[in-house]
């Protein structure tokens, strides 16, 4: 084998393809920190909760903390993509990070001086988001020029698992941190798992944007329109997007959870946890046995069944009135959501020149941000008109038949080759 040539992928490989960590240094180091830092931002979202509600004893005020960070990701995600279409990644990437540990630090410091004030809390929150808004893009964008094109869904399985660790793990160590120490130690454990990211960023290479012809004077005024222009001519780009609407807005049944928990399993509250943890639980597992995954070429294709999975899983979901076996099918329903994130990204890679990578992610971003909330919406306003069950059940048909659609309107998703990535 040359240098330049890639590691073969077993065909028996089950569990994750671990390639890029030993192959790239970078990525390793970057991979990690993320996976730290994302467990310590984990237990700072669960430890703001608890403070805001143990200040007001609202549970609106609690909500207010989401529409905190969703205004800023979805205001600021076009830009933040043209930012990083613009200047070197990695010290945007580096700034960003550094201002989240910042925020950290003045929550342990605020803590630590019996300073309680939810409007600090809430600003924090949305600074916090900014931050967010501005990493992201760039991150994602540096992963491409880490790794070779072969190696990046296994990258993407692994980035997967992180956010699902992060998601899983950092509420449940922010709980037992806050029970037994209080809230100071929760912020200052984030704050020092910070460094692990501030670390990897730093020891990355410049990562300009690289230019393709015509591009080279435009290094000054990467414009969100050219991406959201660039978007609107490439029908593969688009059906990425378009899929995972489908699911998000049609087949979101999380707002419903609540409900469903008392009026079709007979639980509480614990319930509600359990049916919240699960598609993340089974995201988690997704990830773990993604050793499969790199064998894929038609990245489309798996996109279309993966997303129709979710759908399925959903509806079926929506007809059971046993906890366990509701459990097992939102675990399968994040599975496959795991598995349609995984070809996505990788297309989102692969397919976009580099000096536009950053805008698609910022779409990205907004999707992802914004889709959940609109399938939020969309689910407890079927249910009030209807019933729980119609919205769940008739929402994951929806979302099924919405992706079937799409693939026989633009066919030439499914035939996607990831040997000859057209976008």
């Amino acid at each position: 084998m040359t240098e330049t040539a890639e590691p073969r992928v077993s065909r028996t490989r089950i569990l994750a393809d671990l390639t890029p960590l030993r192959t790239s240094p970078d990525y390793r180091r970057l991979w990690f920190g993320n996976t730290v830092s994302w467990i310590g931002q984990g237990m700072t979202a669960l430890a703001v909760s608890l403070q805001v509600y143990d200040i007001t004893g609202s549970a609106f005020s609690v909500g207010l903390i989401g529409l905190c960070s969703l205004v800023p990701l979805v205001l600021l995600g076009l830009y933040s993509g043209a930012v990083a279409d613009t200047v070197d990644r990695r010290k945007l990437g580096l700034f960003s990070a550094g201002g989240s540990f910042v925020l950290s630090v003045v929550l342990a410091a605020v803590t630590f001086a019996g300073v309680e004030h939810v409007g600090l809390l809430y600003a924090v929150v949305a600074l916090q988001a900014v931050c967010f808004a501005l990493n992201s893009p760039a991150r994602s964008s540096m992963i491409a020029r880490l790794l070779p094109p072969g190696q990046l869904p296994a990258a993407n399985a692994l980035n997967a698992m992180t956010s699902t660790t992060g998601g899983l793990a950092g509420p449940m160590l922010g709980g037992i941190i806050v029970g037994w120490w209080g809230y100071r130690a929760a912020y200052t454990v984030d704050a020092v798992t910070f460094t692990a990211s501030l670390y990897a960023m730093w020891r990355l290479p410049s990562m300009l944007p690289e230019r393709g012809e015509g591009e080279q004077g435009k290094a000054g005024r990467a414009s969100v329109l050219d991406g959201l222009r660039f978007l609107g001519t490439r029908p593969n780009l688009r059906m990425t997007f378009f899929s995972d609407l489908s699911a998000m807005v049609l087949a979101q049944p999380r707002a419903l959870f609540p409900v469903v928990a008392v009026v079709w399993f007979g639980g509480d509250a614990k319930t509600t946890g359990l049916l919240v943890a699960a598609p993340a639980f089974g995201a988690l597992l997704g990830s773990v046995f993604s050793g499969w995954l790199s064998r894929i070429r038609r990245h489309g294709l798996a996109v279309l069944i993966s997303v129709a999975c979710w759908g399925a899983a959903i509806a079926v979901f929506g007809l059971t009135r046993q906890l366990w076996p509701g459990l097992v099918l939102l675990a399968l329903a994040g599975c496959a959501d795991s598995i349609s994130m995984v070809f996505r990204n990788t297309m989102l890679q692969t397919a976009v020149p580099d000096e536009l990578r950053g805008r698609l992610q910022g779409v990205f971003i907004v999707v992802v941000a914004g889709g959940p909330r609109l399938g939020d919406l969309m689910a407890g306003s079927v249910a009030d008109l209807t019933s729980p069950a119609v919205a769940v059940t008739g929402g994951g048909l929806a979302c099924v038949l919405a992706v079937c659609l799409l693939g026989l309107r633009w066919r030439g998703f499914a035939r996607y080759d990831a040997l000859d990535p057209r976008p």
